[in-house]
């Protein structure tokens, strides 16, 4: 009967309808469930909700149709301003965007025959015969427009007027279902792939020919049995039209740097996460991503580390440089995400990391970091526990290293710099242990006051944020050496890529920072993946990827290890190229090991001290994690005083509890390499502490 029949829902009606995010990374319209409209402009289309942020994976899973493979374009485009409109309609736009299929809508399939004849009529868009398209245009009539609802900023509504790749016959018109396009590039995408596209640019901004290129992608389209998909079908044109964009590209849009950096990012806004401008109130802050470091933060920092380098080139860039790192399977530290403030960049994370963040979880909702690295103890550890769903290590290459530098060019002694170096980790450790700050500095001033070089620059440069850096230490789990030493080496390569003496005149422009990080230096990191992944272009490879102190002490053998676990003051590593000599290190097992081989004598962590740390951690000779110490002392204070208020007492058990899981998270990570081992006395008699407090209560 009529009376039961669903209702048609009207374009009133869309608020009520579902927001749909499919799970996967990329989704079409079979992944939707539609529901037809009644009424109105819309009358009889296929409308959905989903978020806005996965409008582009839509497009990008409705262009991988296996009958039909398309390239949706932006036909048009319209924008308005919040508070623009009143009384707004419920599907009223801030945005609207038609898409149409890349092969339509006009049909030039008969064309070359009728060219001479005269009878060639304007396109129906009128927008012209779209020069150098001329042979795509097969007449398909697939299109679906997207408004990002005025009311309702963070939902799109997709509307779909024609879901089937036809022409105005009702015919196939490409694809495997158009008798006629088969054998031919009509059966494909009528673009190449933007992974392809990327892959291309790379190889040319590292320098690889065209030729080289060309002969690259014949072996991979010969690999896999012939050409598959329109990316098999690259042409020499196609790679000397990227060429000449190489070519011709300048960081320099406009001659003013702000307007400049405004450009750009108007044009690569799918790779800016954030952007601020400047104003008198706030400060600029742009962070940029491309889709390629996007899938390595997805792929390396999940159930991994993430981990910042932040403050780079204060003094000659015009804005300090932060870049998040994940670590590849070579213990590479690979950049998956660059910010830019004319603030401190620890001051601005609440802007930013939360973009960042949904960002990710756009494209797996499952991903989460182990661990979130911070190397500036200014960091407010909230946000990121917020964002990123887990917990905060402090690392400390910078200040390791900026002591070490300062020891090796103003202290001459070589046993006064490695007692100094010691004596300075032991400021850190100890107080965190119970002593007094105050009084651990000042003995430390007192013993080397005859290095007044050194102490003038310590007073001067970490005096005023000594406090800061021990209350971290106090608060945070230290990450372990290895990781350490990976963002020192990412450091070196930034510096020595970016600080070449010729680009000194552009080192106050941001557009060429911003130029030079996205097109160069990716590339370099994009190269060594894929060459690590296929073997191909290992030549071209920067053989540096393979020299980092973690990757180089896993080659190490134990044997060649020297270790005298009764008397940890010193460890002898033998050499790999001469096996006549060895190389001696002091205080192992601590990120505060000083070698005496050259690479460590330049004040960077060298790969003996990681190899012998390594070694202590799994033979459980190090000293005891100070982090430990603290939470059981929390645990002994907690058992000796039990509360008599049953109130107080309840939440003194979830904190045992929560303490309980805290440890339990620093154990996995001591397990995996990223922090200072615990000794294992020490976790049976946190863990017995706990059990009596919970079983007594």
């Amino acid at each position: 009967m009529k009376g039961h029949e669903p209702k048609v829902p009207r374009m009133e009606d869309i608020l009520s309808l579902p927001v749909q995010d499919p799970p996967c990374a990329e989704f079409s319209a079979a992944h939707i469930k539609w529901v037809k409209v009644e009424g109105g402009r819309q009358g009889g289309d296929d409308i959905a909700l989903i978020p806005f942020p996965r409008v582009n994976d839509f497009v990008k899973g409705e262009s991988s149709n296996a009958e039909c493979p398309a390239s949706f374009r932006i036909e048009s485009r319209r924008k308005r301003s919040e508070g623009s409109i009143s009384k707004p309609r419920v599907d009223c736009y801030l945005e609207y965007t038609l898409y149409w299929c890349s092969y339509g809508p006009e049909d030039y399939r008969d064309s070359e025959s009728t060219m001479g004849d005269g009878s060639h009529t304007k396109p129906v868009t009128g927008k012209g015969s779209r020069p150098g398209r001329r042979h795509m245009m097969r007449g398909c009539l697939c299109h679906f427009t997207v408004k990002r609802l005025y009311t309702r900023p963070f939902l799109a509504l997709i509307i779909y007027n024609q879901r089937k790749h036809v022409d105005k016959t009702g015919a196939p018109c490409h694809g495997i279902l158009d008798v006629d396009a088969v054998g031919t590039r009509a059966m494909y995408a009528p673009r190449i792939s933007e992974e392809l596209r990327q892959k291309v640019m790379s190889l040319l901004y590292i320098g690889i020919s065209l030729d080289n290129i060309i002969q690259h992608h014949a072996e991979v389209v010969q690999g896999h049995g012939g050409p598959l998909n329109r990316d098999d079908f690259l042409t020499r044109n196609d790679v000397r039209n990227m060429e000449r964009i190489v070519r011709n590209s300048s960081y320099k849009l406009h001659a003013d740097d702000e307007f400049s950096v405004r450009m750009w990012v108007q044009r690569h806004q799918k790779h800016v996460f954030f952007f601020q401008d400047m104003s008198s109130t706030e400060p600029f802050v742009l962070g940029i991503q491309t889709d390629w470091q996007l899938q390595q933060m997805i792929h390396y920092g999940h159930s991994g580390l993430v981990a910042s380098h932040s403050t780079f080139g204060l003094k000659k860039l015009k804005y300090p440089l932060c870049t998040l790192l994940v670590f590849d399977s070579s213990q590479n530290a690979i950049p998956v995400a660059w910010i830019i403030t004319s603030s401190f960049v620890t001051q601005d994370i609440h802007k930013w990391i939360g973009s960042l963040a949904e960002r990710i979880r756009s494209k797996d909702p499952s991903w989460r970091p182990n661990a979130f690295l911070v190397d500036d103890p200014s960091f407010d550890i909230s946000f990121i526990r917020v964002a990123f769903q887990c917990r905060s290590l402090l690392c400390t290459w910078h200040l390791r290293r900026a002591w070490m530098r300062s020891l090796l060019k103003k202290c001459c002694n070589i046993d006064v710099q490695r007692e100094m170096f010691k004596h300075l980790g032991w400021i850190l450790y100890s107080t965190r242990s119970g002593s007094n700050a105050d009084d651990a500095v000042e003995e430390f001033m007192q013993v080397y006051v005859d290095q007044c070089i050194f102490m003038d620059y310590f007073k001067r440069r970490w005096l005023p944020y000594i406090e800061l850096w021990i209350n971290s230490m106090r608060s945070l789990p230290v990450a372990s050496t290895e990781p350490q030493a990976a963002i020192e080496f990412y450091h070196l390569r930034l510096k020595s890529k970016l600080f070449d003496q010729q680009h000194a005149n552009s080192y106050t422009r941001i557009d060429w920072l911003i130029h030079t990080l996205t097109t160069g230096f990716h590339s370099l990191y994009w190269l060594d993946q894929y060459s690590a992944e296929t073997g191909y272009f290992t030549d071209a490879r920067d053989k540096s990827f393979l020299t980092n102190a973690w990757y180089q002490a896993l080659q190490v053998p134990d044997v060649d290890v020297i270790l005298d676990e009764q008397n940890l003051q010193l460890a002898k590593v033998i050499s790999q190229t001469d096996r006549s000599l060895a190389y001696t290190l002091w205080n192992p097992g601590s990120e505060f090991s000083l070698c005496d081989c050259a690479w460590s004598r330049q004040g960077n962590i060298c790969k003996h001290v990681i190899k012998v740390a390594i070694l202590c951690k799994n033979r459980q000779v190090a000293r005891p994690l100070l982090a430990s110490q603290v939470y059981r002392q929390a645990l002994l204070t907690l058992l000796q005083n039990p509360p008599d208020d049953p109130l107080v007492l309840e939440h003194a058990i979830l904190r045992v509890s929560r303490l309980q899981q805290d440890i339990k998270g620093l154990e996995d990570l001591s397990n995996n390499g990223s922090l200072q081992p615990s000794m294992p006395e020490m976790n049976s008699q946190v863990g017995d502490s706990l059990l009596l407090f919970l079983v007594l209560h």
